[in-house]
């Protein structure tokens, strides 16, 4: 049994944890595990393939760049450390090479067989006929050429510099003026996928869909790039820069005129990966890592092609039988005809997005744009999108005599660009724009909106799992939840003042549990609780879905409180550090993993609570960094038959049998999965679940 402390608590030097990139890996492969399901129609997985790949870009720019610049500070910055991450490398490395050999083989065994059997066909040069080698010809000539920068690499001479994540293809030239003994030479020639599609359609016949990569169109016509050489051959790489901006601790100066340097530095940051072909000759590679000022440990094989994530614009073809059949969003207009604050009034309002219409959320605020009773509009932005109509609304409610205030958290990861240029255009509209506070991030997605009814000030609160962003509330699975309850929107406002005023609320959180006040006691109070149920002899159990379970503390008191008897059932999409099932220390947890359609990104939380059933739905993950390190939101829910329907959900999603794996002692991804049982895939029975409340009321599906 796991060794404790005297007074009972885990030893979380000692304790059974997986560091959060091994497992972020195998979360990953979860993702892979869709792209070789035959159940997926095929499209979708071609999609799934674009995911992964998508994925680890962005794993590569910000952690193991991390790690890299970790092992180039040298020994004392790797002794604060719990890890040697030297060995972490080395082992993530291993796992990473055995997955993109599997990517290459599902693509080229798998996929490319499966379009041919629907009459699509990816071309290669050497494939093709007279008529299709004319047109890319004829397409390179009129499209290509002004983007491929051919350029000479010579030792000892000035690097060319390669674009982060642009695709190059390496060439091995031979120099037909020089002597046999002396006439190696290498290029490398830029595929302009930044600027043309990546999958050029080919001429083809009746019933039939040819389509070629850019990458192949290019290298057809290198020779007339390069005359007096002869090309011998040519591999496809790819160069990765370090996207972190350091500056999450600063605490001086400007931090929004930081943000916008570290925005333009990205582009230009230290090399975090070179991913190339994994056929390409040694001699090659190494002269590439020489020219480049590279190390071998930055080095990545991977197959033919790169930067997959281009996946995501492959043709269709007009073949809807490939993709999956879409669920009409439901209650797209519940709060038609000016009636969201009157709902409101009669009770507590729950959607779960995608199978909801994000509509009513927009409603909400156009609603209140333009209610003469509303006074005051505060809204927190994380990752805003390009488009927003929610925003719109605001900037119009100001003219319309409205108090608007748009918190922005402007780092964002990869987003801050996007969410200054909205910051801007906000402030020239006349609202009052507060931007992030330097060392912490605001991560709560919240919304007040102040009526005068009757003389008195009535607040209306917005409390979600997910970001303001109507993109992705059709692709993510997010909870929103709508109240007037003066419990929780009284200490949403109290929030807002904190964000405004930048000093500390005189008055606790109660209700809500609030990130950097008395999100981490109270959820380490409630665990306590169900503890001493359990050693009671009572019943206990904690049921919690989420993102990722990364923090150490709630992981060791999790297993404290396995050992003392409560039953834990948790559905965590991502990183799982807790490893569940090990005997004397976690045997009485269990843990499962969804991937399907839609992105599992909703968060709650259920406690048995000696039969009271608390849950809270929230923006929180358990990662230290959200636990320490932003202003998270976890909201109570009080309606009963709200509460209802949440454990509901959760109960559907525990007995997942097509989507769900076991997240077990060795955070192994075996699905869960029987043969005996009505199938339950919990992402369309909870749009029917859903479905069958909006048709016949939640009263008689919830009897």
């Amino acid at each position: 049994m796991q060794e404790t402390s005297a007074d009972n608590t885990i030893d979380m030097d000692q304790m059974p944890y997986v560091h959060r990139d091994l497992s972020w890996l195998s979360f990953n492969y979860r993702v892979l595990q869709e792209a070789k399901d035959p159940q997926v129609p095929l499209l979708e997985r071609i999609k799934f393939l674009a995911i992964y790949s998508s994925n680890l870009d962005e794993f590569f720019r910000v952690r193991v760049a991390n790690h890299r610049n970790i092992l180039r500070a040298g020994p004392k910055a790797i002794a604060k450390l719990g890890y040697d991450p030297e060995s972490l490398m080395t082992e993530l490395r291993f796992t990473l090479n055995e997955q993109l050999e599997e990517f290459s083989r599902i693509f080229q065994d798998e996929i490319i067989p499966a379009l041919k059997a629907e009459k699509i066909y990816l071309r290669k040069p050497e494939d093709l006929n007279r008529e299709k080698r004319e047109f890319i010809e004829k397409y390179f000539q009129d499209n290509c050429l002004p983007y491929v920068q051919p350029v000479l690499l010579l030792k000892d001479k000035i690097r060319p510099f390669l674009t982060n994540a642009a695709l190059y293809l390496a060439l091995q030239l031979t120099d037909l003026q020089r002597p046999e003994d002396d006439n190696r030479r290498y290029a490398i020639v830029k595929v302009p996928s930044d600027h043309l599609p990546r999958f050029v359609t080919l001429p083809s016949g009746f019933n039939k869909n040819h389509v070629i990569f850019l990458d192949d169109l290019v290298r057809h016509n290198i020779p007339q790039l390069f005359p007096g050489y002869k090309v011998e051959a040519s591999y496809s790489i790819k160069l990765t820069r370090d996207a972190e901006l350091y500056i999450d601790d600063e605490y001086s100066g400007d931090l929004v005129e930081k943000i916008k340097k570290g925005i333009h530095k990205r582009q230009v940051g230290l090399a975090s990966r070179l991913v190339y072909d994994r056929e390409m000759p040694e001699e090659m590679l190494q002269f590439l890592i020489e020219q480049f000022d590279l190390d071998e440990l930055d080095c990545v094989a991977e197959g033919r092609y790169h930067n997959n994530f281009d996946f995501f614009g492959f043709p269709s073809f007009g073949k809807s039988h490939l993709i999956n059949h879409e669920l009409e969003p439901l209650d797209a207009n519940y709060f038609e005809g000016d009636r969201a604050f009157e709902k409101i009034q009669e009770r507590d309002r729950l959607f779960m997005f995608p199978f909801h219409s994000y509509d009513p959320v927009v409603d909400f605020f156009q609603q209140a744009m333009v209610d003469p009773a509303v006074t005051h509009i505060k809204i927190m932005q994380y990752r805003i999108g390009r488009v927003s109509r929610i925003l719109s609304a605001l900037m119009k409610a100001v003219k319309l005599g409205k108090r608007v205030t748009v918190f922005i958290e402007i780092k964002a990861r990869f987003d801050e660009e996007e969410n200054l240029k909205w910051a801007e255009k906000l402030e020239e509209a006349g609202i009052n724009v507060i931007y992030s506070f330097p060392g912490l991030k605001v991560h709560s997605k919240l919304a007040i909106v102040r009526r005068i009814e009757e003389g008195k000030a009535v607040n209306y609160a917005y409390l979600s799992t997910g970001n303001f962003n109507e993109k992705t509330a059709t692709l993510y699975s997010d909870f929103g939840l709508f109240t007037c309850d003066p419990r929780i929107s009284s200490e949403v406002m109290r929030l807002f003042t904190f964000l405004e005023t930048k000093k500390k609320p005189s008055n606790r959180f109660v209700h809500l549990l609030v990130g950097h006040f008395n999100l981490t006691p109270q959820l380490l109070s409630l665990i306590d609780f169900e503890i001493a149920e359990a050693k009671a002899g009572r019943p206990a159990f904690i049921h919690a879905k989420m993102n990722s379970v990364e923090d150490k503390p709630t992981i060791a008191k999790l297993y404290e409180a396995s050992q003392a008897g409560v039953k834990i059932e948790l559905i965590v999409r991502g990183i799982c550090s807790l490893r569940a099932g090990v005997p004397g220390v976690s045997e009485n947890i269990k843990v499962i993993s969804i991937l399907d359609r839609y992105l599992e990104h909703a968060r709650l939380y259920w406690f048995h609570a000696a039969g009271e059933d608390k849950i809270y739905l929230s923006s929180a993950d358990f990662m230290k960094r959200n636990l320490t390190r932003r202003i998270e939101a976890a909201y109570p829910i009080y309606d009963e038959q709200l509460k209802d329907i949440v454990k509901t959900i959760f109960r559907i999603q525990w007995t997942d049998n097509v989507k769900a794996r076991h997240i077990g002692t060795d955070n192994e991804n075996d699905y869960q999965r029987t043969d005996n049982e009505l199938a339950v895939q919990s992402q369309l029975d909870t749009y029917y679940f859903f479905k069958r409340i909006s048709e016949a009321g939640v009263e008689s599906v919830m009897d």
